[in-house]
Protein backbone atom coordinates (compact mmCIF):
# COMPACT_ATOMS: atom_id res chain seq x y z
CA UNK A 1 0.00 0.00 0.00
CA UNK A 2 1.10 3.49 -0.84
CA UNK A 3 1.17 5.99 2.03
CA UNK A 4 -0.39 8.69 -0.87
CA UNK A 5 -3.28 6.39 -0.96
CA UNK A 6 -4.22 6.53 2.73
CA UNK A 7 -2.81 9.95 4.41
CA UNK A 8 -4.00 13.25 4.16
CA UNK A 9 -3.23 16.79 3.58
CA UNK A 10 -6.47 19.20 4.45
CA UNK A 11 -6.45 22.69 5.87
CA UNK A 12 -10.12 21.88 7.03
CA UNK A 13 -9.36 18.88 8.94
CA UNK A 14 -6.15 18.47 11.69
CA UNK A 15 -5.07 22.10 10.90
CA UNK A 16 -3.73 20.44 7.58
CA UNK A 17 -1.44 18.09 9.34
CA UNK A 18 -0.88 14.64 8.13
CA UNK A 19 -3.89 12.51 9.14
CA UNK A 20 -5.28 9.17 8.37
CA UNK A 21 -7.82 9.60 5.38
CA UNK A 22 -11.44 9.63 7.14
CA UNK A 23 -10.27 9.86 10.07
CA UNK A 24 -8.85 12.61 12.83
CA UNK A 25 -5.96 10.56 14.03
CA UNK A 26 -2.58 12.64 13.07
CA UNK A 27 0.28 10.18 11.80
CA UNK A 28 2.69 12.17 14.38
CA UNK A 29 0.05 10.37 16.89
CA UNK A 30 0.28 7.05 15.30
CA UNK A 31 4.36 7.49 15.80
CA UNK A 32 4.21 8.68 19.16
CA UNK A 33 2.53 5.68 20.15
CA UNK A 34 4.65 3.38 18.06
CA UNK A 35 7.20 5.55 19.82
CA UNK A 36 6.15 4.70 23.52
CA UNK A 37 6.40 1.07 22.56
CA UNK A 38 2.34 0.35 21.62
CA UNK A 39 1.55 -2.80 19.67
CA UNK A 40 -0.02 -2.27 16.59
CA UNK A 41 -2.72 -3.71 18.24
CA UNK A 42 -3.15 -1.74 20.89
CA UNK A 43 -3.21 1.36 19.04
CA UNK A 44 -6.00 -0.03 16.34
CA UNK A 45 -7.95 -0.79 20.03
CA UNK A 46 -6.96 2.39 20.84
CA UNK A 47 -8.39 3.74 17.57
CA UNK A 48 -10.91 2.04 16.29
CA UNK A 49 -11.19 4.36 13.22
CA UNK A 50 -7.84 3.07 11.85
CA UNK A 51 -7.32 0.06 9.66
CA UNK A 52 -4.32 -2.55 10.40
CA UNK A 53 -2.57 -0.46 7.40
CA UNK A 54 -2.82 2.51 8.58
CA UNK A 55 0.31 2.00 10.73
CA UNK A 56 2.64 0.41 7.78
CA UNK A 57 1.92 3.71 5.87
CA UNK A 58 2.23 5.86 8.55
CA UNK A 59 6.09 4.47 8.90
CA UNK A 60 6.37 4.88 5.33
CA UNK A 61 5.10 8.49 5.47
CA UNK A 62 7.85 9.28 8.26
CA UNK A 63 10.77 7.24 6.19
CA UNK A 64 10.12 9.91 3.32
CA UNK A 65 10.34 12.28 5.36
CA UNK A 66 13.23 10.94 7.17
CA UNK A 67 15.14 10.76 3.66
CA UNK A 68 14.32 14.35 3.00
CA UNK A 69 12.70 13.33 -0.33
CA UNK A 70 10.73 16.33 -1.43
CA UNK A 71 6.76 15.18 -1.46
CA UNK A 72 4.37 16.50 -3.94
CA UNK A 73 0.95 16.51 -2.59
CA UNK A 74 -1.28 16.93 -5.82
Amino acid sequence: MNWKERISFNSEICHGKACIKGTRVLISVILDNLAEGATEEEILKEYPSLQKGDIFVSLQYAASLAREEVISFM
